[in-house]
């Protein structure tokens, strides 16, 4: 998930408290702090501090660099700083675009945060090569209305999927099982829900019990996921569903794409029938395993939710085409055939 610093300025700490407070109640990543100010910003909640004393800072025990990439010596001098570091906060004089590029392709650990100063800048700063730069950092001077744009430019570009449509060949009852319902600690809308799939390469946009019907209540928190066995799309890698539980990163999708970030409030896994579902989009092959029940659903183009109790072969759905390899999940280049 993208990241959202705060750099803070005050000539006292009750200026720099505020920013601070407002940075956490925003919900930032984090604050870079003057170094005589990193212990009380800690106690106001937690949220990550850089205790920053020049053009080095300390968070959690480990080294934070700040770096104005001005020249390729500079640029040289951050990718180095990368193999050891934690953090690299960078500036770039006049926004060109190659300097970061080959940063984000060449860095070793560190997480690359980029100071930006315009939503324009933010964009370039998330998109860069697809993969974009790990984070932003903003002034204080922008104000609490100034970070909570910046805050929602990152939460937008929290990813931007290319779902596709996909046929569905096979939906076939099997016996009982275990399955997870995934209570997050989001609202979701219809037409949102969660990518999962027996197969890291081919995810089903399974959607949220944001619908009412006659039986039940919506429960819009809720993605009833799948198998225990599935996996379900986190970040840049994978869990499988029986390892989520409370307090774990999620990923909620929207059918056009969009991507935002919510936590896991509970994960119940009971015994219910399923049903195993078959799909095509091109030529790539994927299965899901849900609950056999009415109020579980897949999401369709433009955002419909279908029953997977109404669900034919025919129907279109949507899906997520992602690498198929898997070690730990992380993706990894290797042969293998997932069936």
């Amino acid at each position: 998930m993208k990241e959202i610093w705060l750099l803070t300025k005050g000539d006292n700490w009750n200026e720099v408290k505020e920013q601070v407070k407002d940075a956490i109640e925003i919900g930032f990543t984090g604050v870079v702090v003057d170094e005589a100010y990193a212990e009380k910003a800690k106690k106001l909640g937690r949220i990550g501090v850089v205790a920053r004393r020049g053009m080095r800072g300390k968070i959690d025990g480990k080294d934070a660099y700040f770096i104005n990439i001005t020249s390729a010596d500079e640029q040289l001098k951050a990718i180095e700083l990368s193999s050891d570091a934690s953090y690299l906060f960078l500036q770039f004089s006049d926004w060109r675009i190659i300097p970061l590029e080959n940063l984000i392709a060449m860095k070793k650990g560190a997480r690359l945060i980029a100071e930006v100063k315009s939503l324009d800048d933010a964009n370039v700063v998330l998109t860069t090569l697809e993969k974009g730069a790990d984070g932003i950092a903003v002034s204080s001077d922008v104000g609490r209305e100034g970070m909570l744009e910046f805050y929602r430019a990152v939460a937008e570009e929290a990813g931007k999927l290319n779902l596709k449509s996909a046929v569905i060949e096979e939906v076939r009852p099997l016996g009982v099982g275990e399955r997870v319902c995934v209570d997050t600690v989001t609202i979701m809308n219809v037409g949102e829900g969660m990518l999962v799939g027996s197969s890291a390469g081919f995810m089903f946009l399974v959607g949220s019990e944001s619908e009412e019907s006659e039986y039940v209540a919506s429960r819009p928190f809720r993605v009833n996921a799948g198998c225990v066995s599935a996996y379900v799309k986190v970040g840049d890698k994978t869990k499988y569903l029986a390892e989520l539980k409370a307090g774990d990163e999620v990923e909620v999708i929207r059918h056009d794409g969009n991507v935002r970030k919510s936590y896991v409030g509970r994960v119940k896994i009971e015994r219910r029938p399923l049903v195993l579902i078959r799909a095509r989009a091109g030529n790539y092959e994927g299965t899901v395993i849900l609950q056999n029940a009415e109020t579980i659903k897949l999401v369709a183009p433009g955002g419909k939710h279908v029953s997977v109790a109404e669900l034919k072969p025919g129907d279109e759905v949507l899906v997520w085409l992602g690498k198929k390899a898997r070690h730990f999940g992380v993706g990894v280049d290797e042969y293998i055939i997932e069936k």
